[in-house]
């Protein structure tokens, strides 16, 4: 794809209480729906651009959380109810008051699952990359979780380089194109949002989630072994699972010629009748 057919994000700041945070916004050139789009730990909004180039037809909204990418730092710790929260207030400021679809990748789908569940009537479908239902997990390779814990992948792209297969499970090959969008969090970001994450768990409410959902997973990540989306496939009741064979946790970078095809398919499709019966507004999410 040339520069010229690549479309360019607008970006914006948005205040949520006292946290500022960068936003963006790649403009659809079609009707479809617009898909809002949680990233993985520590990665930065243009990580984004090549799934707004391959959805040419739909908006793309998304943002840096408090620490990583253009957001100042965190002015206080948070959990993921106040990502979900974080989330709405950026559709509201974008115009978006209809049900949106929603992905989310790694750490990033567990934002999306608290989303899908805090605010169920603004969620259409559900993509969940690379994920799991959080604290209580079928952990992946300590060596690959070791190396987590710390933000010097995106401060050293050489010990990224080194350490790329070991980490993630991709190709080597494939952390030149994830080096070519990052940009290093803040220590205070990165911890932050680790420590968001402790002791949640969407297993609770997983049973509640109405939506059609896609669950993607690779048969070789080190991080989020495959055995996570076979819990989040049995959980969810519309869901359907697709297996990425010799897939990484960055399959849907490393493998987009594969991903793409299966994200739009799901997208795209007719609506299927949703499950009955369990659905569940908290009180809250108004």
């Amino acid at each position: 794809m040339s520069i010229d057919d690549m479309r360019l994000p607008e970006f914006s700041y948005v205040t949520v209480g006292f946290q500022k945070l960068r936003t963006a916004i790649w403009r659809g050139r079609g009707g479809a729906r617009p898909l809002l789009y949680f990233n993985g730990i520590g990665a930065n909004l243009e990580i984004a651009q090549p799934l707004a180039d391959a959805l040419p037809d739909r908006d793309i909204i998304t943002f840096d959380l408090p620490g990583v990418g253009g957001s100042p730092g965190p002015v206080a710790p948070y959990r993921p109810w106040w990502v979900a929260h974080a989330a709405k207030s950026i559709l509201l400021r974008y115009g978006f008051d209809r049900p949106v679809d929603v992905m989310g990748v790694s750490w990033g789908g567990g934002a999306a699952q608290q989303f899908a569940f805090q605010y169920q009537r603004r969620v259409n479908r559900l993509v969940l990359c690379a994920t799991s239902p959080g604290a209580i997990m079928v952990p992946g390779k300590l060596e690959s979780l070791s190396k987590m814990a710390d933000p010097k992948r995106y401060l050293d792209r050489d010990f990224l380089a080194r350490n790329f297969e070991t980490l993630y499970g991709d190709e080597p090959e494939g952390a030149a194109l994830f080096a070519a969008r990052m940009k290093a969090p803040t220590r205070s970001g990165y911890l932050y949002q680790l420590m968001a994450m402790i002791g949640w768990t969407s297993l609770p409410f997983l049973r509640f989630l109405p939506h059609e959902t896609l669950i993607m997973a690779g048969d070789r990540d080190h991080i989020v072994p495959l055995a996570n989306a076979k819990i989040l496939n049995f959980m969810i009741a519309n869901s359907q699972l697709h297996v990425v064979e010799n897939g990484g946790h960055l399959f849907a970078l490393s493998r987009a010629n594969e991903v793409i095809p299966v994200l739009k398919d799901f997208l795209d499709r007719p609506a299927m009748a949703k499950a009955p019966a369990r659905h569940y507004e908290p009180a809250t999410a108004s």
